[in-house]
């Protein structure tokens, strides 16, 4: 755990872990996303005017799911902290449906090819969770269960974790660390980068647009339902599941009937059938 990556000397002014790996998740994204577009021959101006409504609503959303879900606890009391993102406290799905909202309201300003343009977002939005994991990690959030295996981590005094822990009675006001606890935040970050290698891989085997990220929306709620099994940070919504478990079955099956409709459309893609620099 890292939280402040650094201070500036004789000041008060601190850079953000979180902050910083935030920048690189949409740096990553955005670059992946326009190269990927180029290959789609898709307008190159296409990714990057998007990215603005994107971006904008994905942090909005993932801030907003974050604060509803932990307002009155410590360090979520007044607007300041509300609104203090460069500390950390995003929520994955909230980001998702929130970058939906973006993509839609770009959509419906200036029209383009849909199913093309959500394929080659696809890996970009796993890139960017994966190096988003880290941040969470270097911040102490998003973290998991108590552990004994050997690649447990202990968060130090006064972490999330920490407080976590001492609040259960599990630990005194003077431990130095967490108890040991699963890397759930890595989990993630490997799944994220797992996940990108494979929509990668896909897209010579894809007969449609829009299957890319068909397929990354019947994979991505599994793992991230696995994932949350470990997590300790959430707390039961429905049927002996948290909200991102609840959100991961509608997103999976969402998927599902996307595939099915996808499979009735004819194998034909955009970049097979686009003018040379169209």
């Amino acid at each position: 755990m890292w939280p402040t990556l650094l201070q500036i000397p004789h000041t008060q002014i601190r850079i953000f872990s979180f902050g910083v790996m935030m920048l690189v998740s949409l740096g990553s994204a955005l670059g992946l996303a326009s190269w990927r577009a180029k290959r789609e021959k898709l307008d190159p101006d296409l990714i990057a005017d998007m990215a603005f409504w994107v971006i904008l609503f994905g942090l909005l959303g993932a801030r907003l799911s974050y604060v509803w879900g932990e307002w009155g606890k410590e360090g979520m009391r007044t607007f300041v902290d509300a609104v203090a993102v460069w500390r950390g406290g995003i929520v994955l799905y909230g980001s998702i449906l929130g970058g939906v909202a973006g993509f839609l309201i770009y959509r419906a300003l200036r029209p383009f090819p849909v199913r093309p343009a959500l394929d080659a977002i696809a890996p970009a939005l796993a890139i960017g969770i994966a190096f988003g994991r880290i941040g969470c990690f270097l911040n102490g959030c998003c973290y998991g269960d108590r552990s004994t295996l050997p690649w447990s981590v202990r968060f130090p005094q006064k972490s999330i974790p920490w407080w976590d822990h001492l609040n259960h009675g599990w630990i005194s006001e003077t431990a130095a660390r967490s108890l040991s606890v699963h890397p759930t935040q890595l989990y993630s970050a490997m799944d994220g980068f797992l996940l990108a290698a494979l929509l990668m891989a896909y897209f010579p085997f894809r007969r449609r647009d829009g299957e890319v990220m068909a397929l990354l929306m019947v994979t991505l709620p599994i793992t991230r339902f696995l994932i949350e099994i470990l997590r300790d940070d959430d707390s039961v919504f429905l049927y002996a599941m948290t909200i991102a478990q609840a959100i991961s079955v509608i997103v999976f099956l969402a998927g599902l009937a996307y595939w099915a409709w996808l499979l009735r459309q004819p194998a034909v893609r955009y970049a097979d059938v686009a003018s040379p620099g169209h």
